[in-house]
This record gives C-alpha cells, sequence and structure tokens, in this order.
C-alpha cells in the first residue's frame, strides 16, 4: 500500500490535506495523528475546513455523544453536503433525536432476524450463480463479477424492485460509485433519475404491495406512525447507496486479504459453511482490519466541545477516523496484525451508538458468503498484482478498491 505524505513528515502540519494526506489506505498516517494528539484540523478537496479524531475513545464516545448531530441544518458556514433534494436527504443519516429513533424504528421492521436469515439462502444462490460464470474464465475482476453483482440483487429484493428496472438499477449504481470526473458531472442528472425511479417505486408499493422493505414500512406507516412521501423515498435512496456500496468494498477488500494471508485463506477453506462461529471471528477482525469505511459520515456539535485537549466549536464539521479508532494500540494488541480470534466487541467499523448500521448483520453475510464460496469453488485463486499494486479509490471517507484481479485455474460450470 502506498505511504502517505503525511507519514513521511516528522511533525502533523495543518491543516492536514484530506486528499492525498488521508486518502486511500492512510494507516501510517493515522499512527501519527493518534501519536501527536488524536485531534487535528484538516481541509477538504474544496477548501472547506473539517475536524478529524483518530483515536478509539475519543471516536467510540462522540459516535454515541447527543451533541454531535447528524442533521447539516445544524453545521456551520461553509458545509455545502451533496446537495441533494429534500425527497432524498430526509433519511437516517440526516436526521437526530425523536425523527431518527423514528424513522429507525419503521425501517428496523424490514431487518428482523427472521427477514434476513430468510436472505441468506437467496445470498448463496446469487453467489453460486455469479461464481459459476466467472468459473470457465481463468481470469476474473471480482469487484465487477462478484462483489458489486451480489449486494444489488441482494438490495433489488429489499427494496422490491422489479428485474425490468435492473438496468436503471445498475446504472445509478455505477454512476455513483465512479470516481472519475465524467461520472461526478453527470451525478446531478442520475440523482434526479433517480428521485422519479423512487417514487414511482413508492407509489407502485402503495398499490400493490408485496413481502419488501417498502411494503413493511407503509403498512407500518398506516397504524400510526406515518413516514412522509420524502422519508420514504430517501430511505430507498439511503438503502441504495450507503448500504450497497458499503457491502461491495467490503467484499473486495475481505478478498484482497485472504488472497494475501494464507492464514486467513487456511481458516476460510476449513470450515464447512460460511456461517460457522470461526467464519463470523474472521469476519468481525476483517472489518477491524481492513474496514470499508476511513471515516464515519460527517458530525456537527450543537456546541464547542473538548477533544484530546482542543476545543472543537459548535456547527464544525467533524470527521471520525473509524479505521484509525480500529488500529489504535491503546485499544487493540498488535492492531496492525490479523489475529483470527481476537474479541470481535470493541471495533467501530459498522459504527457504534445510536447510528450502528442497520444493515450490518445483511452485510456480514454477504462478505461471509462472498469469501468461503470464493475460496471453495476456486480453491487456487489468487491475486494477479501483488496486493500493494492494487489501486484504491483516492477517498478519504472508503476503503476501497477500483478492481480486484484474480487468476485461477478454469473450472467447468457446475
Amino acid at each position: 500500500m502506498p505511504e502517505s505524505r503525511l507519514a513521511q513528515s516528522v511533525a502533523v502540519a495543518e491543516p492536514i490535506h484530506l486528499v492525498p494526506d488521508l486518502a486511500g489506505c492512510p494507516y501510517d498516517a493515522y499512527t501519527q495523528l493518534r501519536e501527536d494528539g488524536g485531534a487535528h484540523q484538516a481541509v477538504m478537496t474544496e477548501g472547506l475546513p473539517v475536524w478529524v479524531i483518530s483515536r478509539h475513545e475519543d471516536v467510540k464516545a462522540l459516535l454515541a455523544d447527543p451533541r454531535m448531530s447528524m442533521n447539516a441544518r445544524t453545521a456551520g458556514r461553509g458545509y455545502p453536503g451533496f446537495q441533494f433534494p429534500p425527497a432524498l436527504n430526509e433519511h437516517l443519516l440526516n436526521v437526530d433525536a425523536a425523527d431518527h429513533a423514528r424513522i429507525r424504528r419503521l425501517i428496523s421492521k424490514a431487518f428482523t432476524p427472521r427477514r434476513v436469515a430468510m436472505l441468506s439462502e437467496q445470498i448463496q444462490q446469487t453467489t453460486d450463480t455469479l461464481l459459476d460464470s466467472v468459473a470457465p474464465k481463468g481470469r476474473s475482476d471480482l469487484l465487477a463479477d462478484l462483489a458489486v453483482p451480489l449486494p444489488i440483487s441482494v438490495i433489488s429484493d429489499i427494496l422490491g424492485i422489479p428485474e425490468s428496472d435492473g438496468a436503471a438499477f445498475r446504472r445509478f449504481t455505477a454512476t455513483l460509485m465512479d470516481p472519475s470526473d465524467q461520472a461526478r458531472a453527470a451525478r446531478r442528472q442520475v440523482v434526479a433519475e433517480m428521485h422519479e425511479f423512487f417514487v414511482a417505486l413508492v407509489a407502485r408499493k402503495r398499490s400493490q404491495p408485496a413481502d419488501d422493505v417498502f411494503s413493511v414500512m407503509i403498512e407500518a406507516s398506516a397504524t400510526g406512525e406515518q413516514l412522509s412521501a420524502n422519508e420514504m423515498t430517501s430511505l430507498a435512496f439511503l438503502i441504495l447507496w450507503a448500504g450497497f456500496e458499503t457491502t461491495v468494498y467490503a467484499i473486495a477488500t475481505a478478498i484482497s486479504l485472504a488472497l494475501t494471508d494464507p492464514r486467513v485463506a487456511d481458516l476460510v477453506r476449513n470450515q464447512d459453511s460460511p456461517h460457522t462461529p470461526a467464519m463470523e471471528a474472521l469476519v468481525e477482525e476483517v472489518l477491524r482490519l481492513e474496514g470499508p469505511l476511513l471515516t464515519a459520515i460527517r458530525r456537527f456539535p450543537t456546541e464547542d466541545i473538548d477533544v484530546a485537549g482542543r476545543t472543537i466549536p459548535a456547527g464544525s464539521t467533524v470527521l471520525l477516523a473509524i479505521s484509525s479508532a480500529n488500529r489504535d494500540p491503546e485499544a487493540f494488541d498488535q492492531p496492525d496484525e490479523f489475529q483470527a480470534g481476537r474479541p470481535p466487541a470493541a471495533h467501530l467499523a459498522l459504527g457504534h451508538g445510536p447510528h450502528y448500521c442497520l444493515g450490518a448483520p445483511l452485510a456480514r453475510i454477504e462478505i461471509r458468503t462472498a469469501l468461503w464460496s470464493l475460496l471453495h469453488r476456486l480453491p487456487d485463486a489468487r491475486l494477479a498484482v501483488p496486493r500493494d499494486q492494487l489501486a484504491w479509490k483516492p477517498d478519504y471517507r472508503q476503503h476501497a478498491l477500483t478492481e480486484l484481479p484474480i487468476t485461477f485455474t478454469a473450472q467447468p460450470t457446475l
């Protein structure tokens, strides 16, 4: 992995430039931030100010601190956000307190343990089908051939998106994930199309309910806890963008680690199912060591707060570096090493507190299933390039591969 420029300096000079200093794989830079105080001023690519918090104790505390608002309306001057229309912006990651609890209570009805368990068989079937298509080729970009289409299939089922709309849905996700300048220029039009798509989907589910997230939320709303039209379409957008994209990168990174570290690969190959306790523990350690998010979504203190000996003014934009917290030696013994038997409870890869990832159980099943199935279906799979030559998105928010090239002995379709 490339070494950050920040890690080459003797002391942290503020403001830090999020890109390139804290983008991609900034673990060496995070080490320096923790050692040099844990709370630092930085700037976004647009030159806008932001605070970066890097120590486990502080990150965990602030994730659960009610003074740390998610609502962009509490931000001070300078934070533009993504500038989505209200119909796509009134979701769980942009509301606090009572509104957050009300929306989360309703959507949680669609993510019960029973419903998630029912999806497990579908996830395995989809994974097997995807690998059957890959197996005869002898090489693959697993990001495109497995890590992307598997969560798309799952999200489509959760949202109740019919197969006839699959092409449009795939185009939306491809544009949102593409880091190129051309894709960024196209996002405004894509967002407008997504708005129309989800409005039409909600209307269809109201008249033709089925066994999916929207139908469940519409039914729950009818019993008294009403969701507005904007909240409904915003939740669809959130499930698509936040849930889908994070799972894609988690799957790809887990596979890249297994194909690099024989201890991980051997442990997976020795399991007779993706859902053994050993597989569950392994995935937790992968999430801690190489989680898909470098920072949690931005927060804004509603009052001045003291962190690591520094005062962060109310309204400031704050980024909680969860990938740094997950490698903090004050919280984990030998934090940069993979240890399959490590207690999983302390890692923050999927959040902490009231905004803990609602789709975490589902993401865990997808990661376990993809990793286990690959190493059993294609036992000699290996990276086509050294791991330190893999390409990572130049992003301070996500720890995300742009491709995952592998080679293997071609196998007949089962």
